[in-house]
């Protein structure tokens, strides 16, 4: 563990003991995964920081799953390495999750940095197991500035993936990702705090990439599919977010596209 690690671990922590509250009962539907292209703007992406080895979690991760399933919110999970001392090691942790959540944390001031939590359109964060805090979130944040407010158009075709963005009727500007994504991941826990538990993780991010940046002028990014590649991938995730890197910001607009629908219409 390094010294920077250790002189953070104060301010992580595990929310506990935290009912979820049915105020809101997302549209039905199969998920975000058959989402038609004629589906409306969605009008958050919730990024949900979650951990194998937090007691708390799997409340989220199921929450997560149901979020998903309303075509007009882009939901992922980015599982954190920082619990792995606690006797399991996260088989889908990725240290960039975890710098990013930090990051979301120094942008906003606030150093709050905990599993399960949820930060939602880059503005706002709630308790990741708390439905009605992640609602209020989406709606409180809908209402800050440019927030979701590019429409972002993907296509997958034969063996490339094509981003493109429309100029910006307001001053408006941000870096281009794309992200792969598995929809559906069963992991059998047999040590830590869920010991004897198999938690299913929805709609994890594998794999991340940055096409480029938008100035607010219309551009298109072409890459191919290759680059993201990786284990049980079988969507993918285009969004503009104002900011870096190290310093996230709003999210201006986002788009799914499934890669498996993709590959069936590429056969001969």
């Amino acid at each position: 563990m390094s010294d920077a690690m250790q002189d953070e671990l104060p301010q992580l922590k595990e929310v506990r003991g935290s009912s979820l509250t049915p105020v809101v009962v997302f549209a039905a539907g199969v998920g975000l995964f058959l989402a038609t292209p004629a589906a409306a703007e969605p009008r958050a992406v919730v990024e949900l920081f979650t951990s194998q080895g937090c007691s708390s979690c799997p409340e989220a991760d199921k929450l997560l799953g149901e979020i998903a399933k309303d075509a007009s919110v882009i939901a992922v999970s980015l599982p954190i390495d920082y619990w792995d001392y606690l006797g399991w090691k996260d088989t889908l942790a990725d240290p960039k999750f975890t710098a990013r959540q930090k990051a979301y944390a120094k942008v906003r001031g606030d150093r709050q940095v905990y599993t399960p939590q949820v930060v939602v359109n880059g503005k706002l964060h709630a308790l990741g197991n708390d439905r009605a805090s992640i609602e209020r979130a989406i709606k409180d944040s809908s209402s800050k500035g440019n927030v979701m407010s590019v429409p972002v158009r993907m296509s997958v075709a034969k063996g490339q993936i094509t981003v493109s963005v429309p100029e910006s009727p307001v001053e408006s500007a941000g870096e281009v990702w794309i992200c792969s994504v598995a929809k559906e991941v069963p992991v059998a826990i047999s040590r830590g705090e869920n010991r004897g538990k198999e938690v299913v993780y929805h709609n994890v991010v594998r794999n991340w990439l940055k096409v480029g940046d938008w100035s607010g002028k219309a551009a298109t990014w072409t890459v191919p599919i290759e680059n993201l590649n990786s284990q049980g991938v079988d969507g993918t995730i285009a969004f503009v977010q104002e900011g870096s890197r190290e310093r996230p910001g709003a999210m201006l607009g986002a788009t799914y596209s499934s890669l498996r629908q993709s590959a069936m219409a590429d056969r001969p």
